[in-house]
């Protein structure tokens, strides 16, 4: 029932993704601008990393995709229990966990779709990486946006208005971004920044993402970014199906 439910909330919300093509590639807009403006003056900078700039700044915008198109993403709950439509499913015997599961699964397949659509973009711009090393970063891609997608909805059944959900969002992702080397590594930075960086769960799997482009797979970076985004999912999607539980969403 469980695979049941939560295919026809994924459909419903995969239907109502296809209606709206802004949502789809507009979505992707920010990261594309980066890319275009801000990786050629990386080019043949010593950024104190293996690999080339752009096999630097690529991996980094595919997680800053994730990182802030799943943190906003609690805005569609808001939206819909101001509407009824929250109300609406209370009453259905559809498993709480498939409502967020649903929901989430079709994040992270219109997010990895947009992650595809800003790697051509690099591709055509100069990036060279392994096709392995590209699989396993939309790999990172689908685990973050599962995490924060879930942990998006959480906050939204708790609180009432947009007003209140923006800026707790904005204060979380912004230092995320900031601490967690998306742009340029963090070893050009000070010591005491890079050893707090450390404390940011987005550090390892940026970490790891830059080591699949240039193709090392056994490194510690790899297990410390896989163990971290598996286990931040897994936390991540059981808080928000307590919330909803509790809510009765």
């Amino acid at each position: 029932m469980l695979i049941h439910d939560t295919s026809l909330i994924f459909g419903r919300y995969v239907r109502q993704t296809l209606r709206s093509r802004f949502q789809i590639f507009f979505g992707i807009l920010m990261p594309l601008l980066y890319l275009f403006f801000f990786g050629p003056l990386l080019t043949g900078l010593p950024l104190g990393s293996t690999g080339d700039s752009w096999q630097v700044l690529v991996p980094g915008l595919l997680l800053q995709l994730a990182l802030f198109g799943a943190s906003f993403t609690g805005f569609a709950i808001i939206i819909e229990q101001s509407t009824g439509v929250v109300e609406r499913m209370r009453v259905t015997p559809v498993s709480r966990l498939a409502l967020l599961l649903g929901r989430v699964l079709r994040d992270a397949l219109l997010f990895m779709f947009q992650a595809v659509l800003l790697v051509l973009a690099a591709l055509v711009m100069g990036l060279r990486a392994p096709l392995p090393g590209v699989l396993v970063g939309f790999g990172f891609v689908g685990l973050l946006t599962v995490s924060l997608a879930s942990l998006s909805y959480a906050l939204a059944m708790k609180v009432r208005t947009p007003q209140e959900f923006g800026p707790v969002i904005n204060s979380l992702t912004m230092p995320a971004m900031l601490l967690s080397g998306l742009m340029l590594p963090m070893t050009l930075g000070p010591a005491w920044l890079d050893v707090l960086s450390h404390l940011t769960p987005f550090r390892y799997l940026v970490d790891a993402v830059r080591d699949a482009y240039v193709g090392s797979y056994a490194t510690a970076h790899m297990l410390y970014g896989a163990a971290v985004a598996l286990a931040f999912a897994l936390l991540a999607v059981t808080v928000g199906t307590r919330v909803f539980r509790k809510a009765g969403a």
